[in-house]
């Protein structure tokens, strides 16, 4: 695969996950990841976040049941942080530049 398919590709998977979560990440995970080790990375950083992300917004939701709701609400800013942290990752992938999202867990490597 071509550097430049290489970044395109990346950079739909990024943005993906906006709209579909983490079925972009894991679909482009198995089947592009031996393709070159620029669209590796940036699937598995991608699949990375979006397990984070799962996990955070399933403790806001269960730290909000007890709470009146008070940790749901929190959920709202987290899913507008991670929108932007995904265009962010898209931008630089096009860029051919590897992002790193903050605050995540490295479950797959």
């Amino acid at each position: 695969m071509t550097p430049q398919d290489q970044r395109l590709w990346s950079t739909l998977i990024h943005l993906g996950g906006i709209l579909f979560g983490f079925l972009p990440a894991l679909v482009g995970y198995l089947v592009l990841k031996s393709r070159g080790e620029f669209i590796r990375q940036h699937t598995l950083e991608e699949l990375n976040f979006q397990i984070s992300l799962a996990i955070y917004m399933a403790a806001l939701v269960l730290i909000g049941i007890p709470t009146f709701f008070i940790g749901t609400i929190l959920a709202l800013p987290l899913g507008i942080a991670a929108i932007i942290f995904m265009i962010i990752a898209a931008v630089k992938s096009n860029a051919g530049e590897f992002y790193r999202y903050p605050l995540i867990f490295r479950f797959v490597k």
